[in-house]
């Protein structure tokens, strides 16, 4: 298992969930991948999606179903302008990589919005901290893990 797994699950098991990683046989960066490698829909994939929120670094868990209103979601958080976060800044706000960022397991809290469409499906599958690691989650366990505020995403 890959260090950035192990902070994973150190944080899934700090907060008590039963979650278990697991280590795919190929790289899955999109949530159409992710959704087709596991056989659910792409809506249940809670991608981690890192924003530049006027400099600092949100992270805000999507529906795969589902696209950032940026502008909308700016208003949300408080930032006159969100866009998405350079690479540089996902790598020091979370110690992952784009394509893997896990909804925990970063070196400091994140603040931490969750699309309330994400409530739809039973089952979630976010990244294990690398693009070849996914676990399964509730809805509920996703908000205890990130203590993330609920949010839609689009208007």
């Amino acid at each position: 298992m890959h260090a950035r797994n192990a902070a994973v699950a150190r944080d899934l098991a700090t907060a008590g969930i039963d979650a278990e990683i697991t280590l795919l046989t190929e790289q899955t960066n999109t949530a159409k991948a992710a959704a087709a490698y596991l056989g659910v829909e792409v809506g249940a994939i809670a991608n981690s999606l890192i924003f530049d929120a006027d400099g600092e670094a949100v992270l805000i868990m999507t529906s795969g179903r589902h696209r950032v209103d940026t502008d909308h979601v700016a208003g949300i958080v408080g930032a006159e302008k969100l866009g998405r976060a350079s690479a540089d800044l996902v790598k020091a706000a979370t110690g992952q990589v784009i394509g893997g960022v896990a909804p925990c397991g970063h070196p400091a809290p994140v603040r931490t919005y969750i699309d309330v469409a994400l409530r739809d499906y039973p089952e979630l599958w976010a990244a294990g901290g690398t693009a070849d690691s996914m676990m399964p989650m509730t809805y509920d366990q996703l908000i205890t893990l990130t203590n993330g505020q609920e949010i839609s995403v689009e208007p």
